[in-house]
Protein backbone atom coordinates (compact mmCIF):
# COMPACT_ATOMS: atom_id res chain seq x y z
CA UNK A 1 0.00 0.00 0.00
CA UNK A 2 1.15 3.30 -1.24
CA UNK A 3 2.71 6.20 1.72
CA UNK A 4 -0.06 8.87 0.50
CA UNK A 5 -2.48 6.27 1.97
CA UNK A 6 -0.87 4.40 5.12
CA UNK A 7 0.06 8.05 6.25
CA UNK A 8 -3.86 8.60 7.09
CA UNK A 9 -5.07 5.85 8.30
CA UNK A 10 -6.25 7.47 11.44
CA UNK A 11 -7.97 10.09 9.88
CA UNK A 12 -9.60 7.19 7.37
CA UNK A 13 -10.97 5.86 10.22
CA UNK A 14 -11.88 8.86 11.54
CA UNK A 15 -13.80 9.44 8.81
CA UNK A 16 -15.32 5.42 8.29
CA UNK A 17 -16.69 5.30 11.70
CA UNK A 18 -17.92 9.08 11.50
CA UNK A 19 -20.20 7.81 8.27
CA UNK A 20 -21.03 4.44 9.13
CA UNK A 21 -18.73 2.66 7.21
CA UNK A 22 -18.82 -1.26 7.92
CA UNK A 23 -15.52 -2.22 5.61
CA UNK A 24 -12.50 -0.27 3.56
CA UNK A 25 -10.49 -1.45 1.18
CA UNK A 26 -7.63 -0.30 -1.08
CA UNK A 27 -7.23 -1.46 -4.56
CA UNK A 28 -5.34 -1.27 -8.09
CA UNK A 29 -2.23 1.10 -8.25
CA UNK A 30 -2.34 1.98 -5.03
CA UNK A 31 -1.37 -1.48 -3.44
CA UNK A 32 1.52 -2.52 -6.32
CA UNK A 33 4.20 -0.78 -7.97
CA UNK A 34 2.47 1.28 -10.59
CA UNK A 35 1.14 4.20 -8.60
CA UNK A 36 2.21 7.36 -9.87
CA UNK A 37 2.08 9.94 -6.88
CA UNK A 38 1.78 12.99 -9.84
CA UNK A 39 -1.50 11.18 -11.83
CA UNK A 40 -2.75 7.88 -9.74
CA UNK A 41 -6.48 8.46 -8.41
CA UNK A 42 -7.24 5.90 -5.64
CA UNK A 43 -9.40 2.73 -5.89
CA UNK A 44 -11.93 1.74 -2.49
CA UNK A 45 -14.18 -0.67 -2.22
CA UNK A 46 -16.35 0.01 0.78
CA UNK A 47 -19.57 -1.80 2.23
CA UNK A 48 -21.46 0.40 4.50
CA UNK A 49 -23.43 -0.75 7.86
CA UNK A 50 -26.49 0.23 6.10
CA UNK A 51 -29.47 -0.13 9.20
CA UNK A 52 -32.70 1.63 9.53
CA UNK A 53 -32.91 5.09 8.11
CA UNK A 54 -29.52 4.98 6.65
CA UNK A 55 -29.06 7.61 4.04
CA UNK A 56 -26.83 5.66 1.22
CA UNK A 57 -26.38 8.60 -0.96
CA UNK A 58 -25.34 11.27 1.45
CA UNK A 59 -22.96 8.81 3.24
CA UNK A 60 -21.29 7.56 -0.02
CA UNK A 61 -20.55 11.06 -1.11
CA UNK A 62 -18.96 12.22 1.67
CA UNK A 63 -16.85 9.34 1.80
CA UNK A 64 -15.77 9.98 -1.53
CA UNK A 65 -15.10 14.12 -0.83
CA UNK A 66 -13.38 13.14 2.71
CA UNK A 67 -11.27 10.85 1.16
CA UNK A 68 -10.71 12.90 -1.64
CA UNK A 69 -9.54 15.62 0.80
CA UNK A 70 -7.23 13.32 2.72
CA UNK A 71 -5.37 11.86 -0.24
CA UNK A 72 -4.83 15.22 -2.24
CA UNK A 73 -6.41 13.21 -5.45
CA UNK A 74 -9.59 11.45 -6.75
CA UNK A 75 -10.92 8.84 -5.50
CA UNK A 76 -12.92 5.88 -7.03
CA UNK A 77 -15.31 4.66 -4.61
CA UNK A 78 -17.17 1.41 -5.34
CA UNK A 79 -18.91 -0.89 -3.37
CA UNK A 80 -18.74 -4.95 -3.87
CA UNK A 81 -22.22 -4.99 -5.25
CA UNK A 82 -21.85 -2.52 -8.26
CA UNK A 83 -18.32 -5.29 -9.46
CA UNK A 84 -20.58 -6.97 -12.28
CA UNK A 85 -18.34 -8.35 -14.07
CA UNK A 86 -16.84 -11.68 -12.48
CA UNK A 87 -13.29 -11.33 -13.62
CA UNK A 88 -13.28 -7.74 -12.32
CA UNK A 89 -15.01 -8.46 -9.12
CA UNK A 90 -11.92 -11.67 -8.35
CA UNK A 91 -9.25 -9.52 -9.49
CA UNK A 92 -10.35 -6.82 -6.85
CA UNK A 93 -11.25 -9.59 -3.64
CA UNK A 94 -7.56 -10.72 -4.41
CA UNK A 95 -5.64 -7.42 -4.50
CA UNK A 96 -7.46 -5.77 -2.30
CA UNK A 97 -6.42 -4.68 1.23
CA UNK A 98 -7.91 -3.60 4.67
CA UNK A 99 -7.72 0.06 5.78
CA UNK A 100 -10.72 0.39 8.20
CA UNK A 101 -12.99 -2.54 9.67
CA UNK A 102 -15.65 -2.03 12.50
Amino acid sequence: MHEIITARLSEVGDLCRRLGVRRLDVFGSAVGDSFDVASSDVDVLVEFDAGPGFDYFDSYFALKEGLEQLFGRPVDLVSGSSIRNPYSRQRVMETREQLYAA
